[in-house]
């Protein structure tokens, strides 16, 4: 019986376009850098809940990365055209975790946030169970997993609410903008409240 690092891994080295997409992060030499949430969540579900995996359905690629020392938008720029001129077809967005606390309040409203002190701390954070979840080649090509709560809400199909940062109401937009039922039809939906 397989662990569900070992299911992830059959399901990403089963995908060419995310293998290539986790090579040009692993070789851009953004420090800490992985690829999470959205990208991966819809490889897992289209292909085990959906009509499969179609990458020009990925609205974005979320790359996140560490790097204390540079702590403005424009390095998160900087960061995601240094990954468009690698390959330009995938719709990167990076974003240093490093940074977040200084723009998070302005951009989602509340209160600051303190900075954060690593990717995994940072993942840990995102809207929902299924997408607090990473991954990266290391050197020599092996999938390295950060997945804070686990690997069972993405891995089983359940759209859950992660109380960590998001609040119900900023929940329940996500859940109806990204319609998880429709779009993934065996996956199951918790309302957030």
């Amino acid at each position: 019986m397989m662990t569900g690092e070992e299911e992830l891994r059959d399901l990403v080295a089963g995908s060419e376009w995310l293998t290539r997409a986790l090579t040009v992060v692993r070789d851009s030499g953004l420090p800490d850098a992985w690829i999470g949430a959205g990208a991966l969540r819809d490889l897992v579900w289209g292909e085990r809940y959906g009509h499969g995996f179609d990458p020009a359905r990925v609205r974005d690629v979320d790359v996140v990365f560490f790097d204390p020392a540079r702590l403005t938008r424009v390095d998160d720029d900087r960061a995601t055209a240094l990954l468009a001129g690698m390959w330009p077809q995938p719709p990167w967005q990076a974003r240093n975790q490093a940074a977040v606390h200084t723009w998070y309040a302005a951009r989602f409203g509340g209160d600051p946030i303190k900075p954060y002190r690593s990717v995994a701390e940072a993942v840990a954070t995102w809207p929902e169970y299924a997408t607090a979840v990473a991954v990266r080649l290391d050197p020599d090509g092996r999938l390295t997993v950060c997945a804070p709560y686990g690997l069972t809400d993405l891995l089983v199909g359940v759209w859950r609410h992660n109380p960590a940062r998001v609040d119900v109401d900023r929940s329940r937009q996500r859940l109806a903008r990204h319609r998880p039922a429709q779009r993934w039809p065996g996956v199951t939906v918790i309302e957030p409240g």
